[in-house]
C-alpha cells in the first residue's frame, strides 16, 4: 500500500489542526503510523487519496450499517439540501423522524434532538438530576459518554471513592459528583450506592460496552442494576449512541429486554450526518424545556439535512426484517474464522462479540471490563492492525474500539478478511 499523499496531508493538517485530526479517535496514535485521509466510501468499501482500497469494518463507528453512500440517504439529503438547509424553525421532518423512532424503540413516549452522542449524554444527565432533585451519578470505567467534563473521570485509589478528572480543565468540583464504578460488578455499584444513599440521581451505562473493545453485559448485571435503580429511586440511563438500532431495530432494550429510564442515540439514528437524541417516558421528558423547568437548547439541532438522512436510514431498517440476521451471520462467521486462524498458530486471544459489534484481544484472560481489557498485548494489537491495513483491510485504530459490520459486506469480503488474517497471522 502507498499512504505518499495520506502523508503528506497529515503533516498539512498538523499545522493547523491541533494533532492533525478533528476527532483523536482517528489519530493513529495508539498504533502508530500516520492516519489514512479518507477520499470517498461505497458499500462496504473505502478509498484514501492514495487511491488505496479498504474493505471497512469501522462504518465511520457505527452510523453506516447500510453500507457507504447508501442511496436512499443520499438521495433524501440531496432532495432536502435543495429546499434549504437550515430555517431556525421547526420542520415536519422532525415530527417524522420523532414517531418512528418512538414506534421502533421500547418504553419511549418522547424525543429530543440534539447534534452529537455528547451532546445527547451531557443533556440526559441534567435532565435525571433536574428530575430527581439529586446531583451525583455513576459511570462505568471503560464507558464513553463523550467528552462532557462530567464523563472525563477516572477511579480513585479506593474501592468506592470520587472520581478524579483525567483531563485537564476539568474541575474537581465537577469531578467529586461522578462515582465511578466496574463494569460488570454488581456489587462495587451497590457498595457505591450504600455509602451514598440518597444523593444519586442516575447510573449511565453503555448497555454494551464499545469503548474498551466490545464488552457484553454478563449475566443478570443489567438486571440487577434495573433492581438497585428501582429501589434507590435512581434513574437508568443507556447510552445507545452505538447500539441503538443497530443491535435491533429497538436497540439493547428490546434484544436484551432491560427497561431504561432514559436512552441516548447516536450514529445510526443520523444516517451518517452528525444527530444525537435523547428519549423517555412523558413523565420524565416533560421537565424539558419549554415544557418543563430543565434548560436544553442546540440552534441547529433537529437540522433538515440531518433529519432527513435519519429518517431514511431508519425507514430502511424498520422495513427490512432480514437485516439483523444478515449482519450477525457475517460476525458469527468472522468471529469463528479470525479465533480458528489464531489457534491454529497458538497466538493468545479472546473475541467478543455482540451481534454485529466485535472486537479482538491479544489476551487468553475473558475481557469482561477495562482492566482486563487493559491487559491486551498492545504490540501483537499493533502488528495485526498494520499487517491487516497494508492488505487493505481497516479496523478500528486502538485495541480500545469496537468494529462495526455494515450489511454491505459480502461473504466474499469476510473470506477475503479471513484469508489476509491468515497471511498476517503466521508471520507472529
Amino acid at each position: 500500500m502507498r499512504y505518499q499523499r495520506s502523508s503528506a496531508l497529515f503533516k498539512a493538517s498538523s499545522d493547523v489542526i491541533p494533532g492533525g485530526v478533528n476527532s483523536p479517535v482517528r489519530a493513529f496514535k495508539s498504533v502508530g503510523g500516520t492516519p489514512v485521509f479518507a477520499k470517498n466510501a461505497k458499500g462496504a468499501y473505502v478509498y484514501d487519496e492514495d487511491d488505496n482500497r479498504f474493505i471497512d469494518y469501522i462504518s465511520s463507528w457505527g452510523p453506516m450499517i447500510l453500507g457507504h453512500a447508501y442511496p436512499p440517504v443520499i438521495e433524501a439529503v440531496i432532495a432536502r439540501a435543495k429546499s434549504g438547509t437550515s430555517f431556525g424553525m421547526p420542520t415536519a421532518l422532525e415530527t417524522e423522524i420523532a414517531e418512528l423512532a418512538i414506534s421502533m424503540v421500547p418504553h419511549i413516549d418522547k424525543i429530543r434532538f440534539v447534534n452529537s452522542g455528547t451532546e445527547a449524554c451531557m443533556s440526559a444527565v441534567r435532565l435525571a438530576r433536574g428530575y430527581t432533585k439529586k446531583e451525583k451519578i455513576i459511570k462505568f470505567a471503560g464507558c464513553y459518554h463523550g467528552h462532557s467534563d462530567a464523563f472525563l473521570i477516572e477511579a480513585g485509589s479506593g474501592a468506592v471513592t470520587f472520581g478524579s478528572p483525567n483531563s485537564p480543565g476539568v474541575t474537581q468540583g465537577t469531578a467529586k459528583d461522578t462515582l465511578l464504578a466496574r463494569y460488570n460488578d454488581l456489587q462495587h455499584v451497590e457498595d457505591i450506592i450504600s455509602v451514598n444513599k440518597d444523593e444519586i440521581a442516575a447510573i449511565i451505562i453503555e448497555p454494551v460496552a464499545g469503548n474498551m473493545g466490545c464488552i457484553p453485559p454478563v449475566k443478570g448485571f443489567l438486571e440487577g442494576l434495573r433492581v438497585l435503580c428501582d429501589q434507590y429511586s435512581i434513574l437508568l440511563i443507556f447510552d445507545e449512541v452505538m447500539t441503538g438500532f443497530r443491535l435491533a431495530k429497538g436497540g439493547a432494550q428490546e434484544i436484551l429486554g432491560i427497561k431504561a429510564d432514559l436512552v441516548c442515540f447516536g450514529k445510526v439514528i443520523g444516517g451518517g450526518l452528525p444527530v444525537g437524541a435523547f428519549a423517555g417516558p412523558s413523565e420524565i421528558m416533560s421537565y424539558l424545556a419549554p415544557e418543563g423547568p430543565v434548560y436544553q437548547a442546540g440552534t441547529l439541532s433537529g437540522n433538515p439535512l440531518a433529519m432527513a438522512a435519519g429518517l431514511a436510514m431508519l425507514k430502511a431498517i424498520n422495513e427490512d426484517d432480514h437485516l439483523f440476521k444478515s449482519l450477525n451471520r457475517k460476525a458469527v462467521l468472522l468471529h469463528q474464522g479470525i479465533s480458528e486462524i489464531l489457534s491454529k498458530y497458538n497466538i493468545y486471544h479472546t473475541i467478543n462479540r455482540f451481534e454485529s459489534m466485535l472486537s479482538v484481544h491479544f489476551t487468553e484472560d475473558p475481557v469482561i471490563d477495562f482492566a482486563s481489557a487493559a491487559k491486551g498485548n498492545n504490540v501483537t494489537f499493533k502488528r495485526f492492525f498494520h499487517g491487516l491495513l497494508d492488505r487493505g483491510i481497516y479496523l478500528p485504530p486502538s485495541a480500545f474500539e469496537s468494529w462495526f459490520l455494515n450489511d454491505a459486506l459480502s461473504l466474499e469480503d469476510v473470506g477475503f478478511t479471513l484469508d489476509q488474517v491468515d497471511q498476517v497471522a503466521k508471520t507472529f
